[in-house]
């Protein structure tokens, strides 16, 4: 199993910045597909943000120009920025390796979820 490791999760205001980072603890992310995902409670995950092998991103309808995905290939690591956060972004949010379909993220690989990094956004 590739193991991921999010951080950078916080508490902000709405309209509040975060950057949240994955790291490839034992995976090179270099040529991947590493997708965000996120889930609020009593909500199924979703795809967030994907930078695909190819360096092209993907984003969800709900991202509305808000959040950007890129890479540090020196720090095996992915970010996301995430700008102009809502109440509804409140979530736990993972990293995984990933499949970009249509416009649809989806986790690539399989076995357990990391921790996750917790992000609350209050009004």
């Amino acid at each position: 199993q590739v193991l991921l490791v999010e951080s950078g999760g916080g508490s902000v205001e709405s309209g509040g910045s975060l950057r949240l980072s994955c790291v490839g603890s034992d995976y090179s992310l270099d040529g991947a597909c590493t997708g965000w995902f996120r889930q609020a409670p009593g909500k199924q995950r979703e795809g967030v943000a994907a930078l695909d092998s190819d360096g092209s991103t993907t984003y969800a309808d709900f991202v509305q120009g808000r959040f950007t995905v890129s890479q540090d290939r020196a720090k095996n690591t992915v970010y996301l920025q995430m700008n102009n956060l809502r109440p509804e972004d409140t979530a736990t949010y993972y990293c995984a390796l990933c499949a970009v379909i249509g416009d649809r993220i989806a986790r690539a690989d399989f076995g357990d979820w990391g921790q996750g990094t917790q992000v609350t956004v209050t009004s």
